[in-house]
């Protein structure tokens, strides 16, 4: 079943809550490195994810993408109860 562009996000968001690689996104989220980058930059621009240089790019979820991605679980918990 294809994901939607929600939970492709918040899952995301979710890796990055401590800070990742974009190797490690790509791996966890099952994304390839082709349409990861799409997602990243969304992220960015919307100030949900930050992007830090030390040796290589980590990126981080800044607090507004905490609460998107709590709000976008909220909503898939009301809508798809388990």
């Amino acid at each position: 079943m294809k994901r939607s562009k929600q939970e492709i996000f918040s899952k995301i968001l979710e890796i990055c809550t401590d800070g990742a690689s974009k190797t490690r996104i790509v791996y966890q989220a099952n994304l390839n490195f082709r349409t990861v980058n799409p997602y990243l930059e969304i992220l960015i621009k919307n100030n949900l994810l930050e992007a830090s240089q030390e040796n290589h790019i980590l990126y981080k979820t800044t607090k507004e993408g905490t609460n998107m991605r709590e709000t976008i679980s909220k909503i898939n918990n009301m809508l798809l109860p388990e």
